[in-house]
């Protein structure tokens, strides 16, 4: 499985942040703006502490497992892979969203002397923060699975190039 990389994560967000701010001002232009729902930074904090939760206790089980305690449980390898593929899944997913939130928080910046447009400039900024949160997670968990033989395979590669 390849390891998601930083660059691919900030391009998605920064296409998906363009393409949101020209969006934006379309939509704008034709009509209404739809607002940014106030659930959005609060589905994406969950989103975030449950990958955190999930990495946390993945590496507490895989340092038992390493150490060969007794008492450890054992870290079913697909049970693993899955993990990785829903951190990187979420962080993929999480750098789109946060770039859409983001270009639309950009245009919401030029008219907050509305109320409803300065509310709408904040929860599309949470929604960016919740969304790093994500992504930052995402990572970890990933990070947190990677086999040992990996790193010295990518230290040999990394050193041979």
């Amino acid at each position: 499985m390849r390891e998601l990389r930083i660059r691919v994560l900030v391009g998605v967000f920064v296409v998906a942040g363009v393409l949101s701010w020209a969006g934006a001002r379309l939509w704008n232009a034709v009509g209404t703006l739809p607002s940014v729902p106030l659930a959005a930074p609060i589905v994406l904090a969950v989103i975030a502490v449950i990958l955190l939760a999930t990495a946390l206790s993945l590496r507490a089980r895989l340092k038992a497992q390493r150490e060969r305690r007794p008492e450890a449980k054992g870290v079913d390898p697909l049970m693993a892979a899955r993990a990785v593929v829903f951190g990187q899944a979420s962080a993929l997913v999480a750098a789109l969203v946060a770039g859409m939130y983001g270009g639309t928080g950009v245009f919401l910046l030029e008219s907050l002397d509305i109320p409803a447009r300065r509310d709408q400039a904040i929860y599309a900024g949470f929604s960016v923060v919740a969304g790093i949160g994500v992504i930052a997670a995402g990572i970890f968990l990933e990070r947190v699975c990677r086999l040992p033989e990996d790193d010295d395979h990518n230290k040999g590669a990394a050193s041979a190039a």
